[in-house]
């Protein structure tokens, strides 16, 4: 299932539903069942019995709102946390002339930072190094704490695209070096279109992933690149329904380029990947 959060002219408010494809209709899950609640955090604390509503109201095909009548939200917009990891990719390490590190990079973003899959990227004032990163995303569905990796997609709800927006300047240069205000501005965190639930992805390292600035194809790879896999990473932390991962980026991002490359007002950037649709974002 492709699941969304969404609201219309006379929504009042966000509300929960299912894209009938990628870039297609939306069943309206809150006029198929009332009890359901509205934003995707508390729907996923709801566990199966939530999923199993969002199954019947599928199969049903009421309540299908047009998708010009539709503003899509990030599919998860109030999480406790969002925790990203660096240096995730082999390519991306290659790049740097790195070497793989000998365990994950945790850092984390602000959640104001949470943007929706069509919003805009506002460029900071204080930066003059605005960089992309496209990555896989996921959402946890079930609480859990030191969880073993044969378990860990019990605990994952599903996939969606994540645009790690960094202010380079910021990430590098400045705050002591620290990564978390350069990676938290607000408007840094672009997710969406859709929450695939996990049921829905053939494959998530194994699945193409690309970024493209004004059409301009700058980061092409595949999530089979990944040196820490899904299940290695929700180990390192207490985990509850809505929490966010962001899992790295491959090679291409503009900091590294020769010369460098950098987003500016007016540029488009598009992320992409298989299977779970596309991020569009202008920067103002």
């Amino acid at each position: 299932m492709r699941l969304v959060q969404f609201q219309t002219k006379s929504s009042g408010g966000p509300r929960v539903g299912l894209e009938e494809k990628d870039g297609g209709n939306v069943i309206d899950l809150n006029a198929c069942d009332s009890s359901l609640p509205r934003t995707m955090r508390e729907f996923l604390e709801g566990g199966e019995a939530a999923l199993a509503a969002a199954r019947k109201a599928l199969a049903s095909h009421q309540h299908v709102l047009p998708r010009s009548e539709v503003s899509l939200l990030a599919p998860v917009t109030n999480p406790g946390k969002v925790i990203c990891v660096g240096m995730n990719y082999a390519d991306h390490c290659r790049e740097q002339g790195m070497e793989h590190p000998k365990e994950p990079i945790i850092f984390s973003k602000f959640t104001s930072s949470i943007v929706g899959p069509c919003d805009n990227i506002v460029h900071p004032p204080k930066s003059n190094e605005l960089d992309w990163e496209v990555e896989l995303a996921f959402v946890i569905g079930k609480k859990g704490k030191n969880i073993q990796e044969s378990v860990a997609m019990d605990h994952i709800a599903g996939f969606t695209v994540g645009h790690d927006v960094s202010a380079r300047d910021w990430q590098l240069k400045k705050n002591g070096t620290q990564w978390v205000l350069g990676k938290s501005f607000d408007t840094f965190c672009p997710l969406g279109p859709a929450l695939v639930t996990k049921d829905a992805v053939s494959d998530p390292h194994n699945l193409g992933i690309r970024c493209r600035v004004n059409g301009e194809l700058v980061q092409d790879s595949n999530t089979s690149q990944m040196i820490f896999k899904v299940p290695t990473l929700v180990s390192f932390a207490t985990l509850y329904p809505g929490d966010v991962f962001l899992t790295g980026t491959p090679p291409g991002v503009g900091v590294f380029r020769k010369p460098p490359m950098f987003l500016k007002r007016g540029d488009e950037v598009q992320c992409e990947i298989d299977e779970l649709g596309t991020l569009r974002n202008k920067v103002v």
